[in-house]
């Protein structure tokens, strides 16, 4: 708790108010008299206090035209503001109500109960402050919780498939650079405004996970794989949306999970039809799918492996760039050729 005394606006016209207000609070707070609603309104852009007394009855601007000042500004909108009033009938403290006050206090008040209101509401303040911390650092463990278990499922994955050293983290920095692209040139606006870029570079992390039910005489066939090989190869992609489908079905928040399912199942289906696993074509392949399938095909083609030497970058631009209409979608094709040097950087990195 913060030891500094609380600071507390009293807004009247009536100077005999401020001073039996100032004397009755200073003690335990520090106090700022002000005589109008204008010098209030001044005096925020100064100092935020902890809590405001404002009177309703004032020249020029009243109490109630003061406190929606006060609310439509998102600095001063959670200050607690207690209406201090000689009207005492139900639809003025309605009014005041309605408009955001806390409280209603009818003058001429009493010193202790005056403190006492205070203080409940600045108790009020503190807890619901206290409140939204231990509420804050709870999800920021179960955010940490949740990115160190698709961290180490995605690493387990790559510890398996020793033929793709850290393609997981190149291919999130690829991704990124596409999408950032997109919304940068406005490349499928509509669909691009709806990608959350964090949590999709979290789910992307999970996009070999099918992997893990590939047995190893495949997964790890230095040579080139046979048909019948291939063919159990390609199963990772469904084997990855069902690993994937059944942690969906144990989590509340499955938003970065439907979005590895979509990677997962669909980064190697093609814009011709003649990808797998399902053989969509165009605009039905899922925009994440075809996004992560320049990442994906990229990587694999300038990085070394076991049947193969790495390409250089301009020969990998060249096969995408072929690609474009066939394997590839031609419009993020085209955005790849924009930004294609950015994607050398990374991979140079990496090597």
């Amino acid at each position: 708790m913060e030891n500094r005394k609380k600071i507390i606006f009293i807004v009247d016209d009536n100077k005999s108010n401020l001073t039996v207000g100032s004397e009755a609070l200073s003690g335990q707070y520090t106090v700022f008299t002000l005589d109008s609603g204008a010098r209030m309104l001044k005096m925020l852009e100064k100092l935020v206090p902890d809590l405001i007394l404002l009177d309703v009855e004032m020249p020029e601007m009243n109490g109630y035209e003061a406190l929606e000042h006060i609310k439509r500004d998102s600095r001063f909108e959670q200050i607690p503001v207690i209406f201090l009033t000689a009207l005492s009938s139900t639809e003025t403290e309605l009014r005041g109500l309605s408009l955001g006050a806390v409280d209603y206090i009818i003058k001429p008040f009493s010193p202790p109960l005056l403190h006492k209101r205070i203080e409940l509401h600045l108790k009020l303040v503190d807890y619901s402050h206290n409140l939204e911390q231990m509420v804050e650092e709870k999800i920021k463990e179960v955010v940490e919780l949740r990115n160190t278990v698709i961290k180490t499922t995605a690493e387990l994955v790559e510890c398996r498939d020793q033929n793709t050293g850290n393609h997981i983290e190149r291919t999130q920095l690829y991704l990124k650079l596409l999408i950032e692209a997109m919304k940068k040139y406005s490349v499928y606006a509509r669909e691009a405004s709806y990608l959350d870029t964090d949590l999709v570079l979290q789910s992307s992390q999970l996009h070999d996970v099918g992997k893990i039910s590939i047995r190893d005489s495949i997964l790890l066939k230095p040579e080139k794989l046979t048909a019948e090989e291939f063919a159990e190869m390609q199963k990772h992609t469904t084997f990855g949306e069902k690993i994937i489908s059944q942690m969906k079905e144990n989590t509340i928040d499955s938003n970065f999970l439907e979005y590895a399912r979509i990677l997962a199942l669909s980064h190697h289906e093609k814009w011709d039809g003649s990808g797998y696993p399902h053989g969509l074509e165009k605009n039905d392949v899922p925009l994440l799918g075809r996004i992560m399938a320049i990442a994906d095909v990229y990587d694999a083609l300038v990085t070394i492996r076991p049947y193969k030497q790495a390409l250089p970058h301009s020969d990998a631009v060249e096969i995408i760039e072929s690609g474009r209409g066939t394997h590839f979608d031609p419009i993020l094709v085209d955005l790849f050729l924009e930004i294609h040097t950015e994607f050398e950087k990374v991979s140079t990195g990496y090597r």
